[in-house]
């Protein structure tokens, strides 16, 4: 391996410990692979790869099931300079096409029971190769794989090189590949192993799906490119999170994940006694689930703020003498990292000030794959990118994000900012969380409507939550109509799908 090499497989493959034959990878169904294992596996599938004979930046979409073998795939295919595209594995037949459509891959890897549907479609479009890959390390790729040879010279990449392309989960209009380059990905790795403190001995609870930025990149990395263990779910199961606490001392989930620790009788301080840190992201935590956490088990949430185009941008101090977490605040901006709040015209406003969050900086992606003029709406004159959300800086350089540009509520004329209000209803008796949104008016424009869900055995009564409102939030802020409901609609990684509940509102005005 050339000193030279930006790819990002090498740097990860320069943490793996010096004793090979140390485990690196526990599964929850009793499997162990060590750190050779991992070597010789991406090898051997890189090899596999590189005998296809595609062409240069050929994608690999992976449509499977979480198993280490995924992640070896994934290895695989940095190793061998291919560009990686994970899809969520429940997207159904029209979002697949969309996207083989969209990306063009030369290879497809589905589950063996998706595989008569999957590989008509792949075949259909051109894809010269479809494997499949079951997560009991069964299946054509593994097969294939098996008979070459277990060592590879990892592929010469410059840190511009593409090295994966992520779809945001698309809540208005078509999704788009966030084209991410071996540099924005290993920029990131190294900032978040300073700033989380990672140490020789810390071992890692996986439990997040592989096909995100959270799961794939922030959490694997870290373990990768620090050469610590990790203790790999197939998916979340909140008994085995507990029973493995005593062993780990790094968690990461979404909030959902952390409501549903909470409910295990098995999370105590003594459980958590060998934990180091426990971080959030991908959706808002509740501060109620944040003050909880902290009462049942000793330890204050991370709470950590990024995104499918920049991965991570701001984080809540790891080390005491960084300062305290602060929780409703997703921290303070990382190193390396610009970050800025404008108003109209793009002027920076001042701490205090709502405005619109606009990054720069190494891990900052280079644009939306194959759509020039959304890459170009999406960045301003001088370079920076429109995150899409609506936040503001405190005076101690703290980020708490409002919300999304788009959810932002303009009634009578009024901007509207959902988040304020779902503060105030979920610190109300009896709820468990709320989602405010804006739906068509005649008179208004847009009405400020709640959905609301309430804990369990608690029956909530719409009109008292109205009046409780009223006494706290300017009227054109009040919601014309608060609807409670079981549950919220939510995606994989727990944000929960206003476009939907607009969607199923519509014409609640209209009648």
């Amino acid at each position: 391996m050339s000193a030279h090499n930006e790819n990002l497989f090498v740097a990860l493959r320069a943490g793996f410990p010096a004793d090979l034959d140390r485990i690196a990878i526990e599964t929850d169904s009793g499997l162990a692979y060590s750190w050779r294992d991992l070597d010789r596996a991406t090898a051997m599938i890189a090899n596999l790869l590189d005998s296809l004979d595609l062409p240069a930046g050929a994608r690999v979409a992976a449509h499977t099931d979480k198993s280490v073998e995924a992640l070896l795939l994934y290895l695989a295919t940095l190793r061998a300079g291919y560009v990686y595209l994970p899809l969520n594995n429940g997207y159904q037949q029209a979002e697949l096409e969309y996207f083989i459509d969209n990306a063009e891959p030369s290879v497809v890897v589905c589950t063996g029971r998706n595989f008569h549907w999957v590989g008509k479609l792949a075949f259909q479009r051109g894809v010269g190769h479809v494997f499949t890959l079951n997560d009991d390390r069964s299946g054509s790729l593994l097969e294939r794989a098996a008979q070459h040879a277990d060592r590879h010279t990892a592929a010469t990449r410059s840190a511009g090189d593409l090295a994966a392309i992520l779809y945001t989960s698309g809540t208005t209009g078509r999704s788009k590949g966030a084209m991410l380059s071996h540099g924005n990905l290993l920029s990131n790795a190294r900032t978040l192993q300073r700033y989380w403190d990672w140490r020789p001995d810390d071992v890692l609870i996986h439990a997040l799906p592989i096909f995100h930025v959270h799961g794939l990149f922030v959490a694997s990395h870290g373990a990768l490119i620090n050469g610590s263990t990790m203790l790999w779910l197939s998916r979340f199961d909140p008994r085995a999170v507990v029973e493995r606490l005593p062993r780990a001392t790094v968690f990461m989930g979404v909030p959902t994940l952390y409501v549903r620790l909470l409910q295990e009788a098995g999370l105590t301080r003594a459980a958590c006694a060998a934990m180091r840190l426990f971080v959030s992201g991908s959706a808002p935590l509740l501060i109620e689930t944040f003050r909880d956490w902290q009462e049942r088990t000793g330890h204050t949430i991370l709470e950590r703020y990024g995104m499918s185009e920049t991965v991570m941008l701001t984080s809540n101090p790891c080390r005491a003498e960084d300062g305290t977490r602060i929780g409703g605040t997703v921290g303070k901006v990382l190193p390396g990292v610009g970050l800025r709040i404008t108003g109209e015209g793009g002027a920076v406003v001042p701490a205090g000030e709502i405005g619109n969050v606009e990054v720069s900086g190494a891990g900052v992606f280079g644009g939306y794959w194959r759509m020039p003029e959304k890459t170009a709406e999406e960045f301003t004159a001088d370079g920076w990118f429109r995150t899409g959300d609506v936040g503001r800086f405190d005076a101690s350089g703290h980020l708490t994000i409002v919300g999304r540009s788009k959810d932002l509520i303009i009634s009578g004329g009024y901007n509207v900012y959902p988040a304020e209000i779902e503060g105030y209803l979920n610190e109300m008796p009896g709820v468990a969380e709320s989602a405010v949104i804006g739906v068509p008016h005649p008179d208004f424009g847009e009405a400020v409507v709640a959905v609301v869900v309430g804990k369990p055995g608690e029956a909530l009564d719409a009109a008292a939550m109205t009046a409780g409102l009223k006494d706290r939030i300017a009227g054109f802020k009040v919601p014309k109509r608060v609807l409670v409901v079981p549950d919220l609609p939510r995606n994989a990684m727990g944000k929960v799908q206003k476009n939907l509940l607009r969607e199923q509102q519509r014409s609640l005005f209209s009648g």
